[in-house]
């Protein structure tokens, strides 16, 4: 069974930046280039936000907010996809979660202090 795994959350400044990791266990690396991976948020009171997806042969769909800062890169190797966050404003806390699929993981928390 397909198992997502996030790390590299904390509390940062605004201005600073993370890079966040979702390492993929229990697929093979044929299958985890043939998925969609993404990252996606959901911060207090709101809705669940995509912030980047990607599919290999297609260019990377970042939400408006997150253009030009955040970029999304996937080493399908060791089937791991990771999210580099500049620029980081306080409208970026959230719980941010990677998926594959329609596989989710559990999210690591990143929070932007003023």
């Amino acid at each position: 069974q397909v198992q997502l795994v996030e790390s590299g959350g904390g509390t940062v400044h605004v201005g600073e930046s993370l890079r966040l990791t979702c390492t993929c266990t229990g697929i093979s690396g044929f299958v985890f280039t043939q998925q969609r991976v993404g990252w996606h948020r959901r911060a207090p009171g709101k809705v669940r936000e995509i912030v980047a997806t990607n599919v290999i042969g297609s260019d990377t769909r970042y939400v408006g907010s997150v253009k030009g800062r955040f970029t999304l890169t996937r080493d399908d190797v060791i089937n791991t996809l990771y999210i580099q966050m500049n620029n980081l404003t306080t409208e970026d806390t959230a719980l941010q979660c990677g998926s594959l699929g329609t596989s989710w993981g559990q999210g690591t928390q990143v929070t932007v202090s003023a």
